[in-house]
């Protein structure tokens, strides 16, 4: 009898976990539901697994909201594995490596009055905590109150719930480096500012702020440098505010919190965002916002875990670059200048690095938010009349971060997509982006470091003083067939547009023939020696050679010659999975995050937790091998992303990285901003319907897709069969259906014939 029990349990297990891993999901109604703002969060300045901190915001918002774990000023302002609670953070941060700008924290507390950082933390736990994007809750145990968000673009409702106590307390924050408050009682209200940023502002630079709360105060007192005081207005380095109530238990504090960077004046306005909505009013306008926006990608037939990890890129992919433009009381489109200092008419947005997202997070916004789009490209026209620059990493204003001119991708892109069919001075941005590729700039991320030598000898020397010179020229070479493209588009001078087709081919100056690498070289014309395609950094950027040697996104075919053809280019490939992780930190003096991120993936030199490798698996496509491409984009998907604290496999990067997951689980990727082409992967789910912004609609189907089947069989677009490696955004803008059969054994025979590779500007 025992034996009998014994054997119906374990078949009972057994059953179940069959189900808890085949159980697929055929409908999401809700797609917010399955958003994990935690995914990511389990990060450190040695580790990233996705160093994202929990954005409590709209899409694109203006203003996020995060708990904050880390002390004040410190980048990793929420982290998975803290246990305490600082306050509550309006944030702005894009990354916590380009730190924060414009933050204040909100806190209450109960008992003895403490207002400093440490002091007034709160043990907290993740059991008691609730993490949507648009709305978030948690005890704090140590003042047994509860506290409540829900964001607007420039607002927020807070609600906290008190104990019975004679000694209840909110202390709003200001933080340092120059800040001001005062409290109003007559009005229940804090209003003030800070400037506390992390460089790229004028001088000028403030963030105005208004709290009101639907109770009177019983205490009021503010603080500055340390030191509370009776004033109700102070003003220093350090300052904040301390007001307080008696509350039953039970009782309900409700307050509406909103800032801007123009004026108090303003950020009243802001405030109506709220309007008289209540707290739960204010919650279901942003769930049902989050859900209108997740759901224009219908995702049927993933696992869980698939389900959250898509929807939860999908979310980080809805974030940046953010709003920050205002409407004035006329309801005009205005922004304070982070630039000139200026108000000034028109849109803007801030918080993105080009480098990262040229790559795939602009073209999923060309893909999905063309109108949203073209007012970026206002946004960045107006940037260039503010700065006389294009942003290549805006946070807010120019910073010297990163390298490349990928500005003129991201320019270029928009425009070939949908010639003519926004509004915006196209005229104004291709001067901007000549202005670019042509002079160094103010720094050394702004504009070409090392401009003058690109021009006279094709690329940037590695002896020059300019540090990770072969991966600007590279980048460059790639930044220059965008204004090739886009000087077409405008019907440039014929002399003008055959000048950038002809350095976009300064590539090959690097190739260095004997290894089959890019290489840097010196000014003589000489490779630079002894080199070691494994070192990190020095002429590459957060890379070595293996990873940047495919920097040449639009003539593959090209690369492909100088390889030595078609088997030495997929051999060139494959090594890149099968080499060893082996590396040389020597330039950075210590191994950066990045490198030990691709040491403990398995996948050889593979790095996918940065940019410059992410596209090179569909590189397969270009030589007919689709069916390896399919094979690794599969396996990234599956072993790189994860919907928990530690789910991805390096910095996320303002969309970037999760972008990267959302086309991939469609099918495609658009391997080279700049042409009409996505290249084929493989898709993830076993239906995907596209609700494009012109009403059209892309459905993607795949019934057989599993775990095994992760090779493509055949493929009809629009009911007819499809050979090719590539599918045309004019084409999938028009509403199409891919019927993708899927396979667990690869088809060696489709997609191998030159007809069906994607563009190659060898191929012209």
């Amino acid at each position: 009898m025992k034996k009998i029990w014994t054997n119906v349990i374990a078949l009972m297990a057994l059953a179940l976990t069959a189900n808890g891993q085949t159980q697929l999901i055929q409908q999401v109604d809700n797609p917010v539901d399955y958003v994990k703002p935690l995914m990511g969060t389990d990060s450190k300045p040695s580790m990233s697994n996705g160093n994202v901190y929990p954005a409590i915001a709209l899409p694109w918002g203006m203003n996020f909201w995060t708990p904050q774990t880390g002390t004040m000023g410190h980048g990793w302002a929420y982290t998975y594995n803290a246990d305490k609670i600082r306050g509550f953070k309006q944030t702005h941060q894009p990354s916590p490596w380009m730190n924060d700008y414009g933050q204040f924290a909100i806190m209450p507390i109960t008992g003895e009055l403490r207002f400093n950082e440490d002091d007034r933390a709160s043990w907290y736990s993740h059991k008691s905590e609730t993490v949507n994007p648009y709305y978030y809750s948690v005890y704090l145990a140590d003042h047994d109150i509860t506290t409540e968000i829900a964001p607007t673009e420039r607002a927020a409702r807070f609600r906290f719930t008190f104990p019975e106590t004679e000694n209840a307390y909110v202390i709003l924050d200001a933080l340092d480096k120059g800040s001001s408050v005062q409290v109003i009682p007559g009005e229940n209200k804090i209003i003030g500012y800070t400037t506390k940023n992390s460089g790229g502002v004028p001088d000028n630079f403030k963030n105005y702020f208004v709290i009101e709360f639907d109770k009177a105060f019983t205490f009021q007192q503010t603080f500055k440098d340390g030191e509370l005081q009776d004033a109700l207005k102070s003003e220093a380095d350090h300052t904040g505010a301390v007001i307080g109530f008696k509350t039953k238990r039970g009782e309900v504090v409700n307050a509406k919190v909103a800032s801007s960077f123009i004026s108090y004046e303003q950020a009243e306005l802001n405030l109506k965002e709220i309007g008289s909505d209540d707290f739960d009013t204010v919650k279901e306008k942003g769930r049902a916002i989050w859900n209108e926006e997740l759901g224009r990608i219908k995702a049927e037939g993933g696992t869980e875990d698939q389900m959250e990890t898509f929807y939860s890129c999908l979310y980080r992919s809805l974030l940046f670059p953010r709003k920050f433009f205002e409407y004035d009381a006329s309801g005009n489109v205005v922004h304070y200048s982070p630039y000139n200092g200026e108000v000034l008419p028109g849109y803007m947005f801030t918080d993105t690095g080009f480098w990262d997202t040229f790559r795939s997070l602009f073209p999923f916004l060309n893909l999905m938010y063309p109108e949203l789009n073209a007012q970026m490209q206002e946004g960045l026209a107006n940037a260039y009349r503010e700065s006389g620059w294009l942003p290549e990493w805006a946070s807010p204003g120019l910073r010297s971060v990163m390298v490349g001119n990928n500005s003129a991708s991201v320019v270029a892109d928009a425009y070939l997509k949908y010639q003519g069919d926004y509004d915006y001075d196209i005229e104004t941005l291709y001067e901007a982006v000549i202005h670019g590729a042509n002079n160094a700039g103010p720094l050394t991320a702004v504009g070409r470091a090392g401009a003058e030598y690109y021009k006279e000898l094709g690329y940037v020397p590695y002896d020059v003083g300019i540090n990770e010179n072969a991966a600007r020229t590279l980048e460059y070479a790639y930044d220059d067939f965008t204004i090739y493209q886009l000087a077409k588009a405008l019907d440039k001078p014929k002399e003008e547009v055959e000048l950038y087709k002809s350095r976009s081919l300064n590539y090959k100056k690097l190739f260095d023939p004997e290894t089959k690498l890019m290489r840097g070289k010196n000014k003589n014309g000489e490779f630079m020696a002894p080199f070691n395609p494994f070192k990190w950094g020095d002429a590459f950027t957060e890379g070595n050679s293996w990873h940047y040697t495919w920097s040449v996104f639009h003539d593959i075919q090209g690369l492909m010659e100088l390889m030595g053809g078609k088997e030495a280019f997929v051999n060139q490939l494959d090594q890149v999975f099968s080499l060893p992780p082996v590396f040389d930190e020597s330039y950075y003096g210590g191994v950066i995050h990045e490198i030990r991120e691709m040491q403990i993936a398995n996948m050889g030199q593979y790095a996918h937790g940065n940019q410059p490798i992410q596209h090179m698996i569909y590189l397969y496509n270009y030589a007919g091998k689709p069916w390896k491409a399919q094979h690794w984009v599969r396996e990234t998907m599956n072993r790189m992303y994860r919907p928990t604290p530690d789910g991805y496999c390096g910095d996320e990067d303002n969309g970037q990285t999760s972008a990267w997951y959302v086309f991939s689980a469609m099918g495609f990727y658009p391997v080279c901003p700049g042409t009409d082409q996505y290249v084929i992967g493989a898709p993830l789910f076993k239906k995907i319907t596209v609700i494009l912004e012109n009403g059209n609609e892309l459905v993607i189907n795949a019934p057989e897709n599993s775990l095994e089947n992760k090779y493509i069989e055949g493929l009809k677009v629009n009911g007819k069969d499809y050979s090719k490696n590539w599918l045309s955004h004019k084409e999938l803008m028009e509403g199409a259906e891919l019927n993708f059969e899927m396979s667990a054994s690869p088809n060696k025979k489709r997609g191998t014939k030159k007809g069906d590779f994607p563009y190659s500007l060898s191929n012209e």
